[in-house]
């Protein structure tokens, strides 16, 4: 096998934003390891949904929609996310003949030969024209930084290693973030905890009503607009604040979402605030961060595509600094349906790019 191999786009993951994009290669006539590739590190299929935990079933998830030309149907709501999702997206690489390659670990992309892009991988190099980056955030997991957390004597975890509510049996916990992980994580472990205390850095704001198009769309022009800027994007959650559902409505009601705002340290035995005349504190036998992610960037960084503010300044899906790379998942397209529909628009903009000579097909 060569070293080097030649394509015109390179797809990086083999989420929902990776395999949209994929499946619009393939309408548009670009045909798999010959004109593009999808390199993917994760084990299987499933993108990061493989890595969810048990007790998130699909009857949990919201606005979960399907990929491009396969709909999601019957799908048990008792079964875990993560089993759904996982058979989809692979029943979905096979229908459509996506030849995903897998484990393969995207190290660096910097400047090629020939104004080409050079993705440079586990498994050789590849030369390519143009770029989707669909890497997503799941492998970027953001915990924060808080005076005395080294000297925690109990058990610190990210959403990203959270395995289901039984480990947490008769422990005391704080549970840090106001998204949604960080209520759904907190109206779990409340019942088999011996006591909870749920911190945010800002009050959350609970949306009443339905998730309409107009609300959406008004969530996605804020978050598109920080993008244009060049400023990392904020979660959606953020934005649109989180939805008063029936299982919030009764966590609030028995007082297990009684939020407090952020302590000032951690202590070998808890946290503690500053607040009223000697302060106050909790013990605690583990700290949960439901802190969110960043996107999954670091192998862009030879192509200084980062701007003052610390984003990537985009237009629709395209870096504004580099037309040949377009990130699909990030910012306004980081939700299945955004996905879906950046996929669509980085195909159709690579189609105008300029025409070069014909490349040799990649071997297999």
């Amino acid at each position: 096998m060569n070293d080097m191999r030649e394509v015109d786009v390179a797809v990086i993951g083999a989420g929902q934003a990776g395999l949209s994009s994929a499946y619009h290669l393939r309408r548009t006539g670009f045909e798999p390891d010959r004109d593009f590739v999808v390199l993917d590190h994760s084990p299987g299929p499933g993108g990061a949904w493989q890595f969810r935990w048990p007790s998130l079933t699909y009857g949990k998830v919201h606005g979960m929609h399907s990929l491009p030309g396969m709909e999601l149907t019957d799908a048990d709501p008792s079964r875990p996310s993560a089993e759904v999702v996982r058979e989809y997206f692979d029943r979905y690489e096979r229908t459509f003949d996506l030849r995903v390659r897998r484990p393969v670990d995207v190290r660096a992309v910097r400047e090629g030969e020939n104004g080409r892009l050079l993705v440079e991988t586990s498994d050789g190099s590849w030369s390519t024209r143009a770029l989707i980056n669909a890497t997503g955030t799941w492998d970027r997991p953001f915990w924060p930084r808080y005076p005395g957390q080294e000297t925690f004597r109990g058990r610190q975890l990210h959403t990203a290693q959270y395995a289901g509510p039984e480990e947490f049996a008769g422990q005391r916990v704080v549970v840090v973030g106001g998204g949604a992980s960080g209520t759904q994580h907190l109206l779990e472990i409340a019942p088999c905890a011996a006591a909870t205390t749920w911190v945010t850095r800002r009050p959350p704001v609970f949306r009443q009503g339905p998730f309409d198009e107009e609300v959406g769309r008004a969530a996605v022009a804020l978050v598109e607009e920080r993008v244009r800027q060049g400023l990392p994007p904020r979660n959606v959650v953020s934005v649109t604040g989180l939805p008063l559902n029936d299982a919030i409505g009764q966590g609030l009601a028995d007082g297990v979402l009684d939020r407090q705002p952020m302590f000032d340290r951690i202590t070998p035995d808890g946290v503690e605030w500053n607040d009223g005349p000697h302060g106050r504190r909790f013990a605690a036998d583990v700290i949960l961060w439901a802190t969110g992610f960043r996107a999954a960037l670091d192998h862009l960084t030879p192509l200084r595509l980062r701007e003052r503010g610390g984003g990537i300044r985009v237009e629709g899906t395209r870096a504004v600094t580099d037309p040949r790379i377009h990130l699909v998942g990030y910012g306004p397209s980081a939700s299945t349906v955004g996905a879906n529909r950046a996929g669509r628009a980085a195909v159709r903009d690579i189609g105008r790019l300029p025409a070069e000579e014909p490349v040799e097909p990649a071997c297999a």
